[in-house]
């Protein structure tokens, strides 16, 4: 029989992430989300046996010495994103162009030996086994690497196709926090994760804007679970736990009885976790039943599907941007102006990580030739583009290959949105103690 005492150390042993240094010239003391010292999950209690996500997993299979093909024409590069039947199509469009904005710039100078770039395009539609089915077909075409996807279940069933696969994984959409916890080493991820925003989020809400009673409205799938999940751990270790978690489903339009509920507890503010359509239809309900509290959303919110949505309701809500997109960076300007010239519109933050993603694929191809393993191995070494300076911003790894490089806090002021650094998260809130 399992001793309780064994499950508890269990429990922490998993939940507890990065402690100690991170390797490879980061900074001290720096754990999994930013997070510090004093609002680690259970540092008052005793510390555990073995602290999970410290060290990446190594991949010690065969394939180094593996040739190139002697008679290419191409080289393929693969593409996973939501581009049809999918409530996020937008987000997946733009991951797509930003993908293709890297390769057509790529073979502007001279491809990979002379030899051009090609994308290899496919559909993930949010459907179980649909997406490892899609890997296989990349690995019948022979990709040497692969970017995607969005959807957190899309990209969990395709990691696992691409370990069997053994194709190099280069993720720049899904915040699942869990996603890299699965040890696989055949993937990286180039954008901030849920426990940032969340955490983010979190300490805004208490500590700069000194709230105590939060109401949250989250999307009933795993999107909203997971992401408020983080959110909540950190304001219950904050001393506010949630005041009430109501949950809505894609595509719905009337909020009233979820609205209802929030109503009747009298939060001092509100936190809506879902996509931009729906978060902005409940922010509009949220004014027209006459509640004045302030409103947060989660990420997904910084688009301009939200603002043209919500309208003058978006005035003043609150929400975190795994990038900054006003940055002073040349880089990005130059992103900027390319990807409306080629497009017609403004690059979001799909288009931005994944235009960052691919140039790290193309970057590697370029070093260590085309062999699988070694694409891998240079991806994923924790040196070679460690602190990679792109349009986003710099990309910082932890140990599970998860970027940790800055969030940014966006708030709506007159229409659009404006961005500032996220708080120093703190050890207490109104002079309460954080467990």
């Amino acid at each position: 029989m399992i001793k309780r005492s064994d499950c508890v150390i269990k429990t922490i042993c998993l939940a507890l992430f990065l402690v100690g240094n991170f390797m490879n010239g980061q900074e001290d003391k720096t754990m999994y989300g930013n997070t510090t010292e004093e609002l680690f999950p259970y540092h008052k209690f005793q510390k555990a046996y073995k602290y999970h996500f410290i060290e990446p997993v190594q991949f010690y299979g065969a394939g180094r010495d593996k040739q190139a093909p002697k008679d290419l024409t191409e080289v393929r590069i693969g593409f996973l994103g939501p581009l049809e039947g999918s409530p996020i199509v937008s987000l997946g469009k733009q991951m797509l162009n930003g993908s293709i904005l890297a390769i057509e710039q790529a073979n502007e100078n001279g491809g990979y030996n002379n030899l051009p770039f090609k994308l290899m395009v496919h559909n993930d539609v949010g459907l179980w086994g649909a997406a490892a089915n899609e890997v296989v077909e990349m690995d019948e075409e022979k990709v040497w690497a692969w970017l995607g996807s969005i959807d957190d279940i899309v990209s969990h069933v395709a990691l696992r196709a691409t370990l069997k696969m053994e194709i190099m994984m280069v993720n720049t959409g899904d915040p699942d926090p869990t996603f890299t916890e699965t040890n696989i080493p055949w993937v990286i991820r180039v954008i901030g994760d849920d426990r940032q925003s969340g955490y983010a989020l979190a300490s805004y809400i208490f500590d700069v804007m000194n709230h105590e009673r939060v109401a949250v409205i989250r999307s009933n799938d795993r999107y909203g679970r997971v992401g408020v999940m983080e959110y909540s751990g950190f304001a219950v270790r904050k001393g506010h736990p949630m005041m009430i978690e109501e949950r809505f489903n894609l595509d719905e339009t009337d909020f009233t009885m979820q609205l209802e509920n929030i109503k009747r507890v009298s939060p001092d503010a509100i936190l809506i976790w879902g996509n931009a359509k729906e978060s902005a239809l409940i922010l509009k309900q949220i004014r027209s039943m006459g509640m004045t509290q302030p409103v947060y959303a989660s990420d997904r919110s910084v688009s301009e599907e939200f603002l043209k949505i919500a309208g003058d309701a978006a005035e003043g809500l609150v929400s975190t941007c795994p990038y900054n997109p006003e940055a002073n960076n040349p880089k990005l300007k130059k992103f900027q102006k390319a990807y409306a010239d080629r497009f017609g519109i403004k690059p979001d933050v799909f288009a931005a990580h994944a235009f960052d993603g691919m140039n790290l694929i193309i970057e590697a191809i370029k070093k260590e030739g085309l062999n699988r393993v070694l694409i891998r191995d240079v991806l994923s070494d924790l040196e070679t583009f460690q602190g990679y300076e792109g349009v986003t911003g710099k990309i910082i790894f932890d140990g599970s290959w998860n970027d940790i490089g800055k969030i940014w806090m966006a708030k709506v002021n007159q229409g659009k949105f404006e961005y500032s650094p996220v708080p120093v998260l703190k050890a207490t809130s109104g002079g309460k103690s954080m467990e």
